[in-house]
């Protein structure tokens, strides 16, 4: 079955020596409502390229201004479980805004986190969750971040990437 290609956009940025990662907490309804992602979605026939969805993808759910984010990885595709979806994700250097400006349609709310945080192990985990979508129960890796979980595609997405953003593979 052929999949729907699809980008999510990493945002790392500099903030007083130390290199954060915003997500985007998704709005409450749909397959993935209320859940942490990366700002990103499907291609679209206007889209030169995946790095464009993506760019414009993170555009139109946090207001970041494109010309201020500098794609530095694109990483393996990841196919989604659920959805038919095979998603890219970039790595992008980030001008961090002064204002984030979520779209209320799609995006509850920026979740930025500090790359070391989520790195330490002590925020790491493993739980038996169910989710509409699956069959049965699963167990589920996932990271904490304050009162989230980063987990399911948004996981197996920045899991194998993380020890290279943790030493500074990008800046």
């Amino acid at each position: 079955m052929p999949r729907t290609p699809a980008a999510v956009l990493l945002p790392v940025y500099r903030t007083e020596g130390e290199r954060w990662l915003a997500m985007v907490l998704r709005t409450g309804h749909g397959v993935y409502g209320a859940q942490l992602a990366f700002p990103g979605g499907k291609w679209e026939p206007g889209d030169a390229t995946l790095a464009d969805t993506a760019l414009r993808e993170a555009a139109e759910e946090t207001g970041l201004d494109p010309a201020e984010a500098r794609i530095v990885a694109g990483l393996d595709p990841v196919a989604t479980r659920t959805t038919g979806f095979e998603v890219t994700p970039f790595v992008a250097l980030i001008a961090r805004p002064a204002r984030w400006q979520p779209d209320d349609r799609e995006v509850a709310g920026i979740v930025e986190a500090r790359i070391a945080d989520l790195a330490d192990p002590r925020h790491h985990g493993e739980e038996v969750m169910d989710f509409p979508t699956w069959d049965e129960p699963r167990l589920s890796p996932f990271i904490r971040i304050r009162e989230h979980r980063l987990w399911g595609l948004t996981y197996r997405i920045l899991a194998p990437v993380l020890p290279r953003l943790a030493a500074g593979e990008w800046g």
